[in-house]
């Protein structure tokens, strides 16, 4: 089954910075029905990159069985670690992107390649703000959690 996740880290709609992330999990079911389902998370303060870990990890982690997966990001960091491999190579260097400097957010990487295992992974760099529809509904739900700073809404999954 090919399931397609949109994501996105809430940089906006806080006076007190980054907060919040959406994710939004679309498939079709065996029956030819389109579904979607919606997880956000409201106000943590903490950086974006995070939040788009976050939002990935919430995406892939929602899947109860093995799925081909398309996985959508506006961003460019985390997809190009993936597809470049950069995370093969910090692991192979112990966590460290140059001789002295180390991986930040090592534990939601490992808990991303955790959650990422099982599955065929497809991550594909969605411009933000270009239009995209379900880009624009992710960074709009990421946003509304993060201005409610409450956790929103899809226990169901």
């Amino acid at each position: 089954m090919l399931v397609k996740i949109f994501t996105d880290g809430a940089a906006r709609g806080n006076p007190d910075g980054p907060g919040g992330f959406g994710t939004v999990l679309q498939y079709t079911d065996s029956r030819g029905i389109l579904h979607e389902k919606e997880i956000s998370q409201g106000y943590k303060r903490t950086t974006n990159n995070r939040m788009e870990l976050m939002a990935a990890i919430a995406g892939l982690e929602a899947l109860n069985r093995p799925c081909q997966v398309e996985l959508y990001s506006d961003s460019k960091y985390l997809v190009d670690a993936f597809n470049q491999h950069w995370i093969d190579s910090w692991i192979k260097k112990g966590w460290k992107r140059a001789q002295n400097e180390p991986v930040k957010n090592t534990d939601l990487w490992k808990r991303l390649l955790k959650a990422a295992g099982p599955h065929q992974i497809q991550f594909i760099w969605v411009k933000g703000h270009d239009g995209h529809e379900m880009n624009e509904r992710c960074d709009m739900l990421a946003t509304t959690a993060a201005d409610g700073q409450d956790l929103i809404v899809d226990p169901g999954i």
